[in-house]
């Protein structure tokens, strides 16, 4: 029919296997495929699985202390730590970053915050793939514990 536009179905707004409540809290690193949607708190890395199409989604009322690494990535919380997204990231209006954003297509809302550097990934290859910059570890002071948790109250 002319006129009609084909609307392309987008995957991060599909299926979520998976739910962090408002009332979680994590202590430790998630390696996750599939759907992820996190309410509450996460203290530690957010990984997906190598060669996935899997989605992260953090929302207004969530919070991660640590780095994502993740092809899809739709945020409307806090992040403090670096966010790799190989394929789509998608920063709300109540999304806030305090660190480096790695991205091959970023979508941004007015009132999105990025404390950092914007650094785009032409190859939409998984961001651990052999070609890709390998994702530093967390750098740890003499009590053990992440450098990004110095000062934190």
């Amino acid at each position: 029919m002319l006129g009609k536009k084909k609307q392309k179905t987008r995957r991060t707004t599909g299926h979520f296997d998976t739910l962090i409540s408002s009332r979680t809290s994590v202590a430790g690193d998630i390696n996750f495929s599939g759907g992820l949607h996190i309410d509450g708190r996460v203290r530690g890395r957010v990984v997906a699985e190598e060669g996935s199409d899997a989605v992260l989604r953090l929302s207004e009322v969530g919070e991660i202390t640590g780095d994502i690494v993740a092809p899809h990535v739709i945020i409307n919380g806090t992040v403090n730590g670096d966010v790799y997204a190989s394929a789509h990231l998608e920063l709300a209006e109540k999304a806030a970053i305090n660190g480096n954003v790695y991205y091959n297509l970023i979508e941004m809302a007015m009132g999105a915050t990025v404390n950092g550097n914007l650094v785009h990934q032409k190859e939409p290859v998984g961001l651990l793939g052999k070609d890709s910059p390998k994702v530093p570890e967390p750098a740890t002071d003499k009590a053990g514990e992440g450098a990004g948790e110095a000062g934190a109250q």
